[in-house]
């Protein structure tokens, strides 16, 4: 079974790897980014994050906290739509296959959200250096404060991973007993 789900992953891997230049935060080249191209970046962003999460939840059979920060990214999607309605930009079709890409294991998936959110955090505060019309200042400032919130999330689950799961504790003989399932409890 462990090695079917390696494969698995392996292949989900390979198929959904890679950045495009222009997508997402990596697509910021421009010093002065007009708005509609702003817009596209958070939104491009906004929906990979979404479904990114959306797959890891899937393939390691988790929840929280990604179930969570999927619930965050759906408000922020919406609210980065209803800024592209009222400014009269299309809202475009966006094809996520390619860009998506599926971390090797759950605590890999923890420090890729680390990553991402950080990258995240990094893409509205330049945006945020410019001279923006209030309502998208306050939405940028919303979706920044998200971001942290999330990176502390992830950040947390990146520390229990490294952390929490490696108790061990001491028999009554001095030998240092672990068990495998993490948890510390003496054999019996």
């Amino acid at each position: 079974m462990k090695k079917v789900l390696l494969v698995m992953v392996l292949t989900l891997s390979l198929s959904m790897v890679a950045f495009a230049d222009d997508f997402g935060h990596e697509g910021i080249n421009d010093d002065d980014p007009e708005l509609q191209d702003m817009l596209k970046y958070a939104l491009e962003d906004e929906l990979l994050a979404y479904s990114t999460y959306e797959e890891i939840v899937k393939a390691f059979d988790v929840s929280k906290p990604f179930t969570n920060i999927m619930k965050a990214e759906q408000t922020h999607i919406e609210m980065v739509e209803e800024l592209m309605k009222s400014y009269g930009i299309d809202i475009p079709e966006i094809d996520l296959s390619s860009h998506i890409t599926l971390p090797a294991s759950l605590e890999d998936a923890f420090k890729a959200g680390v990553q991402a959110e950080i990258e995240n955090i990094d893409l509205y505060e330049k945006f945020l250096e410019g001279d923006l019309p209030d309502e998208v200042r306050s939405v940028f400032e919303y979706l920044v404060a998200g971001s942290e919130n999330h990176l502390s999330a992830f950040e947390r689950q990146v520390e229990k991973v490294n952390v929490g799961f490696k108790r061990s504790t001491t028999d009554k003989t001095g030998s240092n007993q672990s068990n495998s399932s993490g948890r510390g409890y003496r054999n019996r």
